[in-house]
């Protein structure tokens, strides 16, 4: 959300294209957590803007705990497209590792 909120800071200051121009470029644009909140228009043109740019050209992958059914109504139809068109998916099952993790790595508390 803060990519999209600085593409909205950077229309409204004239930054806007200097800030698409590197997205275009990066070979691998990680979209981590997509879901977690519903995107307002401007965030999805924006979104699209940078889908459209990247279209058949870079590679770009999208993490989300939201399940690809319900991508359509968070989205639509134009970034869903560039977003799925030619893609690889994979459904993960089972336990978040994140709270597996947390015990391997805290120390216990003195008592």
């Amino acid at each position: 959300m803060r990519l999209l909120d600085e593409l909205s800071i950077g229309r409204a200051d004239g930054r806007y294209m200097k800030l698409l121009k590197p997205l275009a470029k990066i070979d691998v644009l990680v979209i981590d957590d997509w879901g977690l909140a519903v995107l307002d228009d401007a965030h999805r043109r924006d979104l699209l803007e940078v889908l459209d740019d990247r279209h058949s050209s870079r590679s770009t992958i999208v993490t989300s705990q939201l399940p690809i059914e319900h991508w359509h109504a968070a989205i639509g139809d134009a970034i869903l497209d560039r977003l799925v068109h030619n893609a690889h998916q994979l459904n993960l099952k089972g336990d978040s590792l994140r709270g597996k993790r947390a015990n391997l790595t805290s120390s216990p508390l003195p008592e």
